[in-house]
């Protein structure tokens, strides 16, 4: 009877589980697929047997920022109803810092902070989002810039778009990403196809989402572009919004994405778009919110997405795999402006 070798820790092929004596848990083999940063035989990591939003009484939606300038977060329950609660204090005063999260951290990238001159920065800054507590220094992006996108799978936070204020006033197309998991400062992913200002952006597991913005011309564009959010390069065309559109929310769970509200020329819109992310393709009409209104920021559970703000503290929800007008929700603490200012711990990326 022949012997057959086991192979050792750092052969291990890639989905292989072992239990851990020391930490008695299961583990699994991660054979370090493209864009995941780690060792390069791969490395061996716990199995995960509960899913976070059980910590927070179901998904938590976190808003950060807004205007007048203030460092005020809020949160709420997004599969209950109800106003806001106090979480904690960004690092300062901010207007328009882009958002994203894995099932435990959420990450606000950018944005403007009041009064320093000029007003954009590159700070990005932490919470976990199961506690409530002030937010903590991350890394920075590449240069000083707001009215950025952000999207996320469970590893992976994409920024993309935005403006910056030097040399003059520059729309960007630059996309960058961080691992959520480890802070550091953000790295160069690719390109949107065009720049874009004001940009939203949803996500599955797989696939990052940016719709509407401004462009550089500049007109508001109803483009919608898509990346892998697991590999790096420039985005591809994934259709157009049923209308052109600055500064929409959007928010998703793993099969649809929602572009809500946003303005184009001085008419603020209260529309809801939607999309289903795996299929290439033009949005179809979904509903409308409560109220038209632009600058306002999208959360999601795998249920229900909810929009927040839009120089107003009012917060809607929707059904996201139904079609219909939005219902009230409850307010926020704090009258909220800029585009892309919220966060959960269950949204469609996780």
């Amino acid at each position: 009877m022949t012997h057959q070798e086991l192979p050792s820790y750092d052969q291990a092929p890639a989905g292989a589980i072992r239990f851990n004596t020391d930490s008695r848990k299961l583990e699994v083999y991660i054979g370090g697929p493209v864009g995941y940063g780690t060792l390069p035989n791969g490395q061996w990591m716990q199995v995960v047997s509960f899913a976070p939003e059980i910590a927070t009484g179901g998904a938590r939606g976190v808003f950060g920022g807004g205007t007048p300038s203030t460092n005020v977060i809020d949160y709420v329950n997004i599969s209950s109803t109800g106003d806001a609660i106090d979480f904690g204090d960004l690092i300062d005063p901010t207007q328009s810092a882009s958002t994203c999260s894995s099932s435990t951290r959420g990450v606000f990238g950018g944005g403007n902070v009041v009064p320093l001159s000029p007003s954009r920065t590159n700070v990005i800054q932490y919470i976990t989002i199961s506690s409530t507590g002030d937010a903590q220094y991350f890394g920075d992006l590449s240069i000083d810039k707001n009215n950025i996108a952000s999207c996320s799978n469970s590893t992976r936070g994409v920024f993309g778009g935005g403006v910056t204020p030097t040399p003059a006033t520059t729309v960007l197309n630059t996309i960058e990403y961080i691992t959520i998991s480890s802070a550091g400062n953000a790295s160069d992913f690719g390109d949107l196809s065009v720049g874009k200002n004001g940009v939203s952006a949803c996500s599955n597991s797989t696939r990052g989402v940016f719709g509407g913005g401004r462009d550089p011309s500049p007109i508001s564009t109803n483009v919608i572009d898509f990346v892998t959010i697991s590999t790096l390069g420039n985005a591809s065309d994934f259709g157009d919004l049923l209308t052109t559109r600055q500064a929409p929310a959007g928010c998703s769970n793993a099969v649809r994405g929602l572009f809500a509200g946003g303005y184009s020329g001085p008419a603020q819109r209260n529309s809801i778009d939607y999309i289903t992310i795996a299929a290439l393709g033009n949005a179809l009409d979904f509903g409308d919110l409560t109220v038209a209104r632009s600058y306002v920021s999208g959360a999601s559970s795998p249920t229900r997405g909810i929009f927040g703000g839009g120089n107003s503290n009012i917060i809607d929800y929707v059904t996201i795999m139904s079609t219909g007008n939005a219902v009230d929700f409850g307010d926020l603490t704090f009258v909220q402006f800029g585009t892309d200012n919220a966060c959960s711990n269950g949204h469609g990326g996780l």
